[in-house]
């Protein structure tokens, strides 16, 4: 491997390292607390999670609609790049504006976190698309994968920092739990617009000659492309269905333990372990992929997904919150990561901006699906343990559904 294309995977690499501080300080980890508990605590818990539930699901209903479109005008333009700096400079400015919401705005603080919300999704379009940039198909599961643990690793340790800020302010020269999470958002966007700096300088990107006007019909004509190659689809609806159970238990399952009674800084832990439990296992995934495939890797961590569900439901203790915890890092990053991976080895390498926006739309569509059902699931029946189950139909059906993706050949579809 040339020193230039290692360079490049690692810039790449590092904007995981960036976004993912957004993803553990903001999306699962201070935002549902510091919003139940400072922004509306005039509002009953069980409303409090549906507009959550609401607020998550808008900001990926936006993403969704879009990321078609601007994934392919990204490829025409060769300007994948340029569009992951807009939303990642919204994201980062959002997050920094969510540290100056005051008490009992949850009006506010949930439009704001919309808005970060998009910056951070609508920046994975363009992200993901430029793997097929610096990693050969047999290369993808590897780099992909060690994407993910570098994001695991970084917004672990951001993470840790801003945990122990919230627990001991007075060491940071903070004034309370709320100056400190005040504090914890500013640092996220630093951080976030800090580490994405090497990929806008070490990542290429080749323009496409192809410079005809650019519309809907582009993006229908691709829909139809999609619809000719079994392999795509096929996947795109397995992909579809099993990572919506994923990001619902990502996104939700702070609010959920809140909802059993467990203490805030017991839940913060948890999410620490995950981080640092999924470092290492996200990369193993990656090596794992090469000697069993990539596939089976999948059904593997979500057969374990599975088991994580059912035990959720029952679960009464703290202690079993950790343990459950430490098994989804066992496999989170390893679903997240092969999947990208997998679908970029199916796809036209010179359309990845638009197949890629495809991809994350469902994903995104997926993430307005699971967290507004386990939202109205928890508000109607007053039992967050009852959502939690729904999830499993989604595991299983996306698992029979891969099971029929035939394997992707050497060469894209074109």
């Amino acid at each position: 491997m040339s020193k230039q294309r290692r360079s490049a995977q690692w810039a790449w690499a590092f904007n995981d390292w960036a976004n993912s501080a957004f993803a553990t300080t903001v999306l699962v980890g201070f935002f549902p607390i510091f919003f139940k508990q400072y922004w509306a605590t005039e509002v009953d818990a069980t409303d409090a999670t549906l507009y959550l539930g609401l607020g998550n699901s808008a900001a990926a209903l936006i993403v969704m609609l879009i990321s078609p479109w601007l994934g392919a005008l990204a490829d025409r333009l060769g300007a994948a790049k340029r569009f992951l700096g807009v939303f990642t400079v919204l994201g980062a400015l959002a997050t920094f504006t969510l540290a100056f919401i005051g008490a009992g705005q949850w009006h506010v603080a949930i439009v704001v976190f919309a808005l970060a919300s998009i910056g951070f999704f609508g920046s994975l379009t363009f992200n993901d698309a430029l793997l097929v940039n610096v990693a050969t198909p047999e290369e993808s599961d590897r780099v992909s994968s060690f994407g993910y643990g570098l994001g695991y690793l970084g917004g672990g340790l951001l993470f840790l920092i801003n945990v122990a800020m919230v627990l001991k302010p007075e060491v940071f020269g903070l004034a309370d739990k709320v100056a400190a999470t005040r504090a914890a958002f500013i640092s996220v966007a630093l951080w976030w617009l800090l580490f994405s700096i090497p990929l806008f300088l070490r990542v290429p990107e080749t323009r496409n000659a192809n410079q005809q006007p650019f519309g809907w019909r582009e993006i229908f004509a691709t829909v139809r492309q999609i619809a000719q190659h079994r392999p795509v689809w096929m996947f795109l609806l397995a992909y579809f269905l099993y990572i919506d159970a994923v990001g619902t238990l990502a996104q939700m399952a702070v609010d959920f333990g809140l909802n059993l009674g467990f203490a805030s800084d017991s839940l913060i832990k948890a999410l620490l372990i995950v981080q640092f439990v999924s470092f290492p296992a996200a990369i193993g995934f990656g090596y794992l992929a090469d000697r069993i495939g990539t596939k089976r890797a999948i059904y593997l961590g979500l057969s374990v997904y599975i088991a994580v569900t059912i035990w959720g439901y029952f679960m009464q203790t703290e202690a079993q919150f950790y343990q459950m915890a430490a098994a989804i890092g066992l496999v989170q990053g390893g679903v997240q990561s092969l999947s990208r991976s997998y679908f970029a080895r199916l796809i036209p390498p010179e359309q990845a901006g638009q197949f890629f926006g495809f991809y994350n739309m469902l994903g995104k569509f997926a993430a307005v699906l699971g967290p507004l059902v386990v939202g109205i699931v928890a508000a109607t029946t007053g039992n967050p343990r009852l959502s939690i189950l729904a999830l499993i139909a989604f595991f299983i059906i996306g698992i029979v559904l891969l099971a029929r993706v035939p394997e992707p050949v050497s060469k894209p579809v074109e």
